[in-house]
């Protein structure tokens, strides 16, 4: 297995494997290891089907079922996330955004199989939020310290729903449910439990506003942090390929798929895991590991 980062901050490709063969437990640990290390994986001309997809999520957790996107049997932990070349409408992932934070317990990571891209365009974005944190300036750490964040699943609720017109994956994905309105609170700094890096762990698409404080009075905060969380030197932006998967850990890092690419068909393959739990990440006073 070669690995070879794809910029100073985050993200590597991974070569020299077939992930269509058996993994074995040296591999399995290979990938862990290097996964912690970069927290995003791109792995070329992989071609998986499903099957094969399956077992590369257990290789860092158990596949879960997105209850807002789930696949058609008989495999529903496999979203596929399709726009087809006439679709003018917003697309699945666009927008800076950490998947499904809202829920009481996110997916730790996802894997994400390229089956048609268009011949250019349709990239996806990931910034590094420990990288976020590290940087960081003292007084907002402060203000982040031992602070929980809201979270809301905006585009599936009520409240904050897009209007139809904006809406990607119409008839794919669930909508209008009054449970994604509901507040869910989680730890704005997380520590990785392998490495032990802080991170931030709040994105736009799903964060409301901080504990303690109301929409209004948190804005002008998070719209500080977001900006920052997502500087050019904390990204990578990612060219897709068919056949290419990419692995990412998703309490350590945001991402943004690319909406540039109409007249062309784009499908992709989606798995969640949870591997680590949030529970695991959880540190009170994220500062000491700095």
């Amino acid at each position: 297995m070669n690995i070879h980062p794809i910029s100073g901050s985050i993200g590597a490709v991974v070569t020299n494997i077939d992930l269509k063969n058996p993994i074995s437990d040296r591999l399995t640990e290979d990938l862990r290891n290097a996964l912690d290390q970069y927290l995003l994986l791109t792995l070329p001309d992989q071609h998986l089907d499903a099957t094969q997809h399956l077992k590369l999520c257990e290789v860092f957790g158990s596949p879960i079922v997105n209850p807002y996107g789930p696949g058609q049997p008989p495999h529903p932990e496999l979203t596929h996330i399709i726009k087809e070349k006439d679709d003018g409408a917003g697309v699945f992932g666009g927008g800076w955004h950490t998947d499904l934070s809202f829920l009481e317990e996110p997916p730790s990571g996802s894997i994400l199989c390229a089956i048609e891209v268009p011949p250019y365009g349709g990239d996806t974005l990931f910034s590094n939020q420990q990288m976020a944190w590290e940087t960081l300036p003292d007084p907002l750490k402060a203000m982040l310290d031992d602070r929980k964040i809201v979270h809301v699943g905006k585009p599936y609720g009520i409240k904050w729903a897009p209007p139809l017109e904006e809406q990607s994956m119409k008839g794919s994905t669930l909508r209008n449910d009054p449970n994604a309105d509901r507040e869910r609170f989680h730890p704005a700094i997380l520590r990785h439990p392998k490495t032990q890096r802080p991170g931030l762990y709040l994105n736009p698409t799903y964060s409301l506003r901080l504990d303690g404080m109301s929409e209004a009075e948190s804005r002008p905060i998070l719209d500080s942090i977001m900006q920052h969380a997502t500087l050019p030197e904390f990204c990578c932006r990612i060219s897709w390929s068919a056949g290419m998967v990419a692995v990412w850990d998703n309490f350590s890092t945001q991402h943004y798929a690319v909406n540039d690419y109409f007249g062309f068909r784009r499908e992709m393959r989606r798995a969640s895991f949870s591997g680590y739990s949030i529970q695991d990440y959880i540190s009170s006073r994220p500062q000491d590991a700095s």
